[in-house]
């Protein structure tokens, strides 16, 4: 089950009580104050899970909190701090304050973590409050009281390829041609419901994750269709693929399904288009393809390299992988060059 929004509430655990004792003693006749500090309570924190692709785990259980401080006690013993609570949480995830709608925390990066909660803060012992004019302090601290933190949790899936274009365009085919992934196939609009993500593996072990997400349509910007619940998967991509259907088997002349495409991705996000490095003209199988794709360029005259490609026929699509790793170590230099010239 994929879900990308989930509603939890989280709690730090609360400070332990300072405690109030004194040293008695046989032939000790001035023993003195001994109570121990309280303990801190447990953070709560957001972990960074590479395997996790949903928040499927958050559907049931949504409510996490981290272990309470312990209290101080005689004989100068402080109290145990509580343990910290650790929540998985895919790449891609965004946390929000649900009461005032602020951004807490992007988990863009393996292996990060955010503190979220931090734990309460424990109380003093009366031997922290012992001087030369008061000997026998009777003065503790209770420990530091948390509260509940509701959160918004909303994942942008993160991959190195976005697959873009109209329903029944070929995506889902092309995905499952050219990586581990099983997405659901069948001839008809709207198969696929939920971004699928699959891993394109080559014989040197080098891996590219390439994510079909739901069909665009005219005015997905304005949340047409599946809207904004396609456009926001595919903000975190580094390259985007023009997935056209030069058949036009559902009535669309792929020259507009192009300019369609083009117009909402930059409606949507400004310069989400100048991430597409390829198109890759699909179902070139089909009789009218090759008159429609010789029109297209004259139509479109776009700068695009073109892949003529069938989803449903090709025996082998290495040399579209490898295509698509090619145009992945271009946009990874590119991005290195505007970094480097960020910091400069």
């Amino acid at each position: 089950m994929f879900v990308d929004r989930a509603e939890i509430t989280v709690k730090a655990g609360n400070g332990g009580n300072g405690c109030c004792s004194f040293r008695r003693e046989a032939f000790i006749p001035k023993g003195g104050p001994n109570g121990g500090d309280g303990a801190p309570g447990g953070n709560v924190i957001l972990v960074a899970d590479a395997g996790e692709q949903s928040l499927a785990n958050f559907v049931f259980n949504r409510r996490f909190t981290a272990e309470n401080g312990g209290d101080g006690k005689g004989k100068d013993m402080h109290g145990r701090k509580g343990k910290d609570c650790y929540i998985k949480v895919p790449l891609g995830t965004i946390v929000r304050s649900r009461e005032t709608g602020d951004i807490l925390a992007d988990i863009d990066r393996e292996d990060m973590e955010i503190v979220i909660a931090v734990g309460g803060r424990g109380g003093r012992g009366n031997a922290r409050f012992a001087t030369s004019t008061n000997r026998a302090p009777r003065e503790h601290e209770p420990g530091e009281q948390t509260k509940d933190i509701p959160l918004d949790l909303e994942l942008k899936l993160v991959a190195d390829i976005g697959l873009v274009g109209f329903p029944n365009a070929g995506k889902s085919t092309i995905l499952s041609d050219i990586s581990n992934a099983k997405p659901k196939i069948a001839p008809y609009p709207f198969t696929t419901l939920h971004p699928v993500v699959g891993v394109m593996e080559f014989p040197d072990f080098h891996k590219i994750t390439v994510c079909d997400v739901p069909g665009l349509l005219d005015g997905a910007h304005q949340n047409v269709g599946l809207g904004h619940y396609f456009l926001r998967h595919i903000e975190r991509t580094k390259l985007l693929i023009y997935v056209i259907d030069m058949a036009g088997v559902d009535g669309r002349t792929p020259w507009d399904d192009y300019e369609i495409l083009r117009k909402e991705l930059d409606a949507y996000m400004k310069g989400l288009s100048d991430r597409v490095m390829l198109i890759a003209a699909n179902k070139m199988d089909l009789p009218e393809s090759q008159a429609n794709l010789e029109e297209f360029i004259l139509r479109t005259d776009t700068k695009l390299p073109i892949f003529p490609l069938s989803a449903a026929s090709d025996a082998s699509f290495t040399d579209f992988q490898n295509k698509l790793r090619e145009l992945k170590e271009q946009a990874d230099l590119r991005d290195l060059e505007a970094q480097r010239r960020r910091t400069i």
